[in-house]
């Protein structure tokens, strides 16, 4: 998979879980994909209303408190913790030799990674995907369905809206207590908000429309990911234009 320029992709549309902008009076697409327009543009713009006067501030203020060294810890840390969602549907796509490899990954950085607080397993060969159960029903032909913006979620579709339940039983934090599950979660929304801070500034220079912008975004980077980064179509760039394209596009 080539999950450079999957990261890229990533990085422009989950920033728009929380993103900011003028969705609310921008003109509508009419895009027959998106029958619950008026319904998302609302709930985006109640996501854009919490970032930026609950979640953008803490995560600068986290950021000026968390070194970088820590952020990427925590950020491994998590990563890892929903590792075994990648495993279980690398199987399901019947990607033998790629579950293989991220199964090892795993077991390397849970043990000698601590907990998946570093990688070692990378500089070992074993790099990392990123699968999950929206890709498997795009590998085994569900189209996308229609396009959904959930509250405090962000964008969606009917195809991917199964991932949340898998990624929640997958995850070993969920049957942990929730005095400890509780302020993970926590630190897990203000670390990844933190991490796309970058992002949400060239998201919101590029596009004159951030809605429309993050919709088209959002399919493209699916497609991405169903095609492990070798789409049939043009790709991610043809939503972006001028320098905006390549900042965004070399965002981790």
């Amino acid at each position: 998979m080539q999950t450079g320029r999957i990261h890229a992709a990533t990085v422009a549309l989950i920033v728009s879980v929380l993103g900011s902008g003028c969705a609310s009076t921008a003109p509508k697409s009419a895009d027959p994909t998106d029958s619950l327009e008026g319904m998302n543009r609302s709930f985006y713009s109640f996501n854009d209303s919490l970032d930026k006067n609950f979640f953008e501030p803490i995560a600068r203020g986290y950021v000026k408190v968390a070194p970088t060294p820590v952020r990427g810890s925590v950020t491994k840390f998590f990563e890892n913790v929903n590792y075994l969602n990648i495993i279980t549907n690398d199987l399901l796509q019947g990607k033998g030799g790629q579950f293989a490899s991220d199964t090892g990954r795993f077991l390397v950085n849970s043990t000698m990674g601590i907990g998946g607080l570093f990688d070692p397993a990378t500089s070992l060969g074993m790099p990392e995907h990123d699968e999950d159960t929206g890709q498997t029903l795009g590998t085994w032909g569900a189209n996308e369905g229609t396009y959904l913006v959930l509250p405090l979620m962000g964008p969606s579709s009917v195809r991917d809206l199964p991932d949340a339940a898998t990624s929640m039983l997958l995850n070993p934090l969920t049957y942990l207590n929730a005095i400890v599950t509780l302020p993970l979660g926590v630190l897990n929304a203000i670390n990844t908000r933190a991490n796309l801070l970058e992002a949400s500034s060239i998201r919101d220079q590029a596009a004159l429309d951030p809605y429309t912008f993050v919709r088209e975004a959002y399919r493209q980077q699916r497609e991405y990911k169903i095609y492990d980064g070798n789409p049939p179509g043009d790709g991610f760039e043809d939503y972006v234009e001028g320098d905006a394209d390549a900042a965004i596009l070399k965002i981790y």
